[in-house]
């Protein structure tokens, strides 16, 4: 396919930092909110192909970073049962708890099993109806309808040992939160495209008219970010703020309608503490009552009571944007992939795992961003 050519092409790509350059004519402060992207543009270097007066902050988009304490403590606690398998994806493993990870918690005796869909944790509960079979749901709205899929066939099929600890959460709210702040800086977002896949661009409209903020949707390739960046740099220069679609390959204004009829049938907005973060305002998702069988936190009577990570971890103010990870003084020293203290470290999405893995530790990326 030609695009595949495109957004791969070396000769273009040297054109849009061209481009880059000459639009940009004062400083300006963007932020990628997703971890995947964060991670292409550690990788490639992108900041040192870009102007000194262009700034990248890190943004929020890491659902396992943003996973609540008192969440992963509760999974952790589920596998702990004799009579539960625990299913998750890989990446949760490693992310510390209060006390230990699921890991720890799997090498304790513990049924852990790592699976690459929530469909995987089903077929387990159809093949092993005398055990509890619970998947620790994990994600944005990019994964939230195959869980969905997977709790509305175990209805279908009354599967009633399959359950769901649910840990789903919502781009915008966050968006809101870090846009609302008095601390600000953000004058500009590129905003995840495979989430605007399922749910599209019309909901961030509101937030670029209310917050006077561009907001790019925009791919993971290398050009796909340079090319997003552009876009945003345009708008700010010209002093407009809309919604842009970069990623127009793979998403619509309306995103996916059929994931968007399953989530809304499935869940319900909630309010959610986001990991290093805050409480928000309808930033998480959690079963609709007519699911209630299907829920883990109700079916176990799980009381989750709210607990901060390590003092020594700052990995809250890296997912705000404040600072970079190399900044935080336990950054490869106490905080490393075999020791870590914040999820973004062992996250595959993972700001602080980025900087870790690529080697990325110059001065302007240890600067604390100033307020």
């Amino acid at each position: 396919m030609k695009y595949i050519d495109e957004y791969r092409d070396p000769v273009l790509a040297r054109r849009v930092i061209q481009q880059i350059h000459a639009a940009v004519t004062r400083p300006w402060t963007i932020m990628e909110v997703c971890g995947g992207q964060t991670h292409t543009i550690v990788r490639f270097g992108l900041v040192e192909l870009l102007p000194p007066s262009l700034t990248l902050l890190h943004g929020p988009g890491c659902p396992v970073c943003v996973t609540p304490l008192e969440l992963i403590d509760s999974a952790i606690a589920l596998a702990a049962r004799q009579n539960v398998i625990l299913c998750s994806f890989g990446d949760m493993l490693r992310v510390p708890g209060s006390d230990k990870d699921l890991l720890t918690a799997k090498a304790e005796g513990g049924d852990v099993r790592v699976v690459y869909s929530p469909l995987d944790a089903l077929r387990l509960a159809r093949a092993q109806p005398h055990k509890e079979v619970v998947f620790f749901a994990v994600g944005f709205e990019t994964t939230a309808p195959t869980t969905a899929m997977a709790v509305w066939q175990a209805k279908q099929q009354s599967l009633l040992n399959f359950s769901l600890l649910v840990a789903h959460v919502r781009v915008p709210p966050a968006l809101e939160a870090i846009l609302s702040s008095p601390d600000n800086q953000v004058q500009g977002l590129l905003a995840a495209g495979h989430v605007c896949t399922i749910m599209g661009t019309e909901e961030y409209e509101p937030l670029a008219r209310r917050y006077q903020v561009p907001i790019v949707v925009t791919g993971f390739e290398p050009l796909d970010l340079l090319q997003g960046i552009l876009q945003c740099l345009t708008q700010l220069e010209e002093g407009r703020a809309v919604v842009d679609n970069q990623y127009a390959r793979a998403v619509r204004a309306e995103g996916n309608p059929s994931a968007r009829t399953l989530l809304a049938d499935v869940f319900t907005p909630v309010d959610r503490r986001w990991r290093g973060l805050m409480l928000m305002p309808d930033s998480g998702l959690a079963l609709r009552d007519t699911y209630a069988g299907f829920d883990a936190e109700r079916k176990f009577a799980l009381h989750l009571t709210a607990r901060e990570p390590a003092s020594s971890c700052q990995a809250g103010r890296v997912l705000q944007g404040q600072i970079k990870p190399p900044a935080c003084p336990a950054f490869g020293t106490q905080c490393t992939p075999e020791h870590p203290l914040g999820a973004p470290m062992v996250s595959s999405e993972g700001a602080c795992a980025a900087y870790y893995r690529f080697g990325r530790g110059r001065r302007e990326e240890h600067r604390e961003i100033s307020r």
